[in-house]
């Protein structure tokens, strides 16, 4: 077992944790979003720990990832009138 893929699967688990909580203390989006996109993060660490190494699926599940936490991160500047 790759110990920096399972260290990575850990912390994702940790963030997605963290990230429920913030939304239900805050309800605010911004959390479970990045909850969300760490979500998918673990998902493709967790593939790679159990030898799932179908490249397109995990880019896929990477970018959609990647994906979200640009929009988490756009939404945010948009609601600080930063991109205003």
């Amino acid at each position: 077992m790759d110990p920096v893929t399972t260290a990575n699967f850990v912390f994702c688990v940790i963030i997605v944790i963290l990230g429920y909580l913030g939304y239900k203390k805050k309800h605010d989006t911004l959390p479970i979003l990045i909850g969300t996109a760490f979500g998918l993060f673990g998902i493709s660490h967790l593939l790679t720990l159990l030898s799932f190494n179908e490249a397109t699926f995990l880019i896929t599940i990477r970018g959609l990832a990647y994906l979200i936490v640009i929009f988490a991160l756009y939404k945010f500047l948009i609601s600080q009138n930063k991109l205003k």
